[in-house]
């Protein structure tokens, strides 16, 4: 009667969830090299996990001194402007589940049950938070990191073969021009009070840029030059951050390739998110079926200054 005694439901569901207490710290240690959105946009936990919505301000300062006398009944003023921003935060969801058969197998041989499905789980939260952050969601009324209207999009200089705007058809000065050009915008836009530090690329230009040198005669690369002779890097002597990007092929005015800029900084960019990923109790949904549900809850990507942003399409 060996094999007969995992056949009830309440012993399969009390085994499923004490192999929950070894498979979930397993699965929150693992790291996601190709989950793009830590790096790029810095996330916020700290609000409630069940808030409604993520109310938050923004702040200019204004006023300037001038020359007064020791009688002048005038002194300047400065000032501080504030605008008030709302931020809707909605749940989204995934788990993963085992049947009778597959508990009673584990239980029988005395085998831990495996993480790779909670991992696949995890998984799909991440991939999730990964594509709004960066596209947003049209349903949910969320912009993204790559395609906010309040960003200013212009497209790239005509200085290629044949008046062409795409960095392959550009010499190495004209690429660095453009690439100057989007930073010295920011820069000079805002009375130089932004600057970007990070830019995106598609993969497809950012691998050319690295293979192309800059003349038949010199190691250097275009990538390596620009990361050497950058704006950004001549004024803060900081490196200029570049990453690729999937996605940016298309992300651009008539499904143009689109760079990128802007100042990575929670004062000028932030993803609200609440309630990280976590797994709830698991649960019986069947005669035969129990099921561990895992959710999360996020409020989009929140550009708060526009200013230190900018596209660049065509490229």
């Amino acid at each position: 009667m060996t094999g007969q005694f995992l056949v009830d439901a309440p012993r399969a569901l009390a085994f499923l969830v004490s192999q929950q207490a070894f498979i979930e710290p397993t699965v929150y240690r693992t790291q996601y090299p190709e989950i793009r959105y830590p790096r790029l946009v810095p996330v916020d936990t700290n609000a409630p996990e069940w808030v409604p919505s993520v109310t938050y301000f923004s702040m200019d300062q204004v006023g300037a001194a001038r020359w007064i006398t020791g009688n002048a009944h005038d002194v300047p003023r400065a000032d501080v402007l504030r605008n008030q921003f709302e931020t809707s935060v909605s749940m989204a969801g995934i788990g993963y589940g085992y049947d009778l058969e597959e508990l009673g197998k584990a239980q029988l041989m005395g085998m831990n049950l495996s993480a790779d499905k909670a991992e696949a789980a995890r998984r799909g939260s991440e991939e999730f938070i990964d594509r709004v952050a960066l596209f947003g969601d049209a349903a949910k009324g969320y912009s993204g990191l790559v395609n906010s209207q309040a960003v200013t999009a212009s497209s790239a200089s005509a200085t290629g073969t044949g008046s062409a705007t795409t960095f392959a058809s550009k010499t190495a000065e004209q690429v660095l021009a453009d690439v100057n050009g989007v930073l010295t915008g920011i820069f000079t836009g805002t009375g130089t009070v932004e600057i970007a530090d990070t830019v995106l690329l598609p993969y497809d230009q950012m691998v050319a840029l690295s293979l192309r040198r800059i003349d038949p005669t010199s190691q250097m690369t275009i990538l390596d030059w620009i990361k050497l002779k950058n704006v950004y890097t001549l004024e803060t002597g900081q490196p200029l951050n570049i990453f690729g990007v999937r996605g940016l092929e298309t992300a651009g005015a008539g499904g143009t390739a689109r760079m990128v800029a802007y100042r990575r900084d929670p004062a000028v960019v932030k993803m609200w998110l609440p309630m990280p990923f976590r797994f709830f109790p698991a649960w019986q949904t069947g005669p035969f079926r129990f099921d561990v549900p895992g959710a999360f809850r996020l409020g989009g990507v929140d550009i708060r200054r526009p200013s230190a942003f900018r596209y660049l399409d065509g490229i």
